[in-house]
């Protein structure tokens, strides 16, 4: 038997004061207010988007459509991403259309946005009306009196209401082969990682594979097994049928340049390509930097292509591979407000169109994603760049947003002002206000597409409860389906 001494100088009991009981309020106070203003922030959305659709209709058949028009007014307005802004916009309608009951505890503070957001992302499946307005209900007086959970145990104890009123309407985990998946992500200093889960095939391939490779070079290669294996990895990606040698012996037999069609763009200073400078680099296509060493290492087997301004503006639409560079090299990413899509994936647009007399010069041409492209083509976005690359929005109902070239602070040299560009030609002038290109038309509408994927996730549902003996417990994991491709993340 184990005996304690415990001195009484190790207790402490708080004492009960106006402060210390004004602090706790004002905290519960705050965390009321909160989730108040964030319910706030969803009616506004809300009421934005059924004030565009009164204005403009549905418009559901356009690529660019009412849904995300509206998005990227709300994107503009709160500096985020569209996928980010989608997200609000879901929820909002969710608000307005779906959970009416959860959303006036939500709107009092009673609950918060994260609880909102599994709430709402753990009924949608939820088709029938009469079904969904029976759950709101429930849901609605039950989750406030629910103790502080996880968001993990949250969705279980929905999961469990949900699952009592609809079956097929749960939100269920998928198989393990259905469940396989690569995830890459950036980590810093210009590295990332990556986790999966494979088919065992498709893994004993990858090993063997990356084990050839790995042997392929000489004996006095100075990394170690591990970091051959990621550069084998990297190399196999590329295409390529061997690792190249790092041992640096002229004279090396294994020593060969890696062949590879894929090409990758990244941006630095001259100084820092060759090694007298620690300023990093950028890469076209992601968010890190890559450490000034790292791009001197890179350069020694990389083609190095000087980025420079033109003299003049090119006679023609579609800019030469040197302006392209130019100009995404520039930018780095999509110049609308808020949106961070990596240039590489961007169209280059003419600020001032190309039919309207604009020219095909560096100050008349911006990085757009295909959106926002459609957006100011379509959809009444006005833009002025200036010759730095800096750019002027304004969008309905006198919004102006400026957004700078992401070059501005990591490379300023990029953003030197390129000069004005030529005026208009007056031969083009002319069809200004006339535009001639049509908006692109989806093959199915996003309320249809929806449909399609919430009956295809019911009858998933259906045939796994038929496929599952009564009483028998399927093995859970914590990944759930991501949402619809269509749609942005749940959360």
């Amino acid at each position: 038997m184990l005996e304690h001494m415990f001195d009484l100088a190790d207790y402490w009991e708080p004492s009960v004061t106006d402060q210390s009981q004004t602090l706790i309020e004002r905290m519960r106070m705050a965390g009321r207010a909160e989730a108040q203003a964030a319910a706030a922030r969803l009616d506004a959305i809300g009421e934005l988007f059924e004030l565009r659709r009164v204005e403009r209709g549905e418009c559901a058949d356009w690529a660019v459509d009412t849904w995300a028009a509206v998005g990227g007014e709300v994107a503009a307005a709160f500096a985020t991403s569209l996928a980010m802004a989608g997200s609000y916009l879901r929820y909002a309608l969710a608000m307005r259309q779906r959970l009416p009951e959860v959303a006036a505890a939500f709107r009092a503070g009673t609950i918060d946005y994260r609880t909102f957001q599994t709430l709402a992302y753990r009924t949608d499946l939820i088709t029938d009306e009469q079904v969904l307005t029976r759950v709101d209900a429930e849901l609605a007086l039950r989750v406030p009196r629910w103790p502080s959970m996880t968001r993990g145990k949250l969705a279980h104890a929905i999961d469990r209401i949900v699952a009592a009123a609809d079956p097929d309407a749960r939100r269920r985990v998928r198989e393990q082969l259905q469940d396989r998946h690569v995830t890459i992500w950036e980590s810093e200093d210009g590295m990332a990682e990556m986790t999966g889960r494979l088919c065992v095939i498709d893994a004993t391939t990858l090993d063997a594979r990356l084990r050839a490779l790995v042997a392929t070079v000489c004996a006095a290669d100075p990394r170690t097994n591990d970091q051959r294996r990621a550069d084998a990895l990297g190399a196999l990606a590329a295409g390529a049928q061997r690792l190249g040698c790092g041992c640096g012996t002229p004279d090396c037999t294994a020593a060969q340049k890696t062949a590879s069609p894929v090409v990758i763009h990244v941006v630095a200073e001259q100084a820092t390509v060759e090694g007298r400078s620690q300023t990093p680099a950028a890469l076209l296509g992601a968010e890190g930097l890559i450490p000034a060493d790292l791009v001197t290492e890179l350069a020694i087997a990389a083609r190095v292509q000087p980025i420079v301004a033109p003299a003049h503006a090119e006679p023609r639409y579609r800019p030469s591979a040197t302006v392209a560079a130019l100009v995404r090299a520039r930018d780095l990413t999509c110049r609308a407000p808020g949106c961070d899509r990596p240039a590489t994936d961007c169209d280059l647009d003419h600020t001032i169109a190309f039919a309207d007399g604009g020219t095909t010069h560096p100050s008349n041409l911006k990085c757009l994603c295909r959106t926002h492209h459609l957006l100011a083509t379509f959809w009444g976005w006005r833009a002025q760049q200036l010759p730095d690359g800096t750019v002027i929005w304004r969008l309905a109902d006198h919004q102006t947003y400026v957004t700078t070239p992401g070059s501005a602070l990591l490379f300023p040299a990029l953003a030197t002002p390129t000069g004005d560009p030529p005026e208009p030609d007056p031969a083009r002038a002319d069809r200004r206000g006339q535009p001639t290109a049509k908006m692109p038309l989806r093959a199915r509408t996003r309320a249809q597409h929806r449909a399609h994927y919430i009956a295809a996730e019911r009858h998933r549902n259906h045939q796994a409860r038929r496929a599952t003996p009564a009483g028998q417990a399927r093995a859970t994991d914590t990944r759930h389906r991501p949402p619809d491709p269509d749609d942005p993340p749940p959360f």
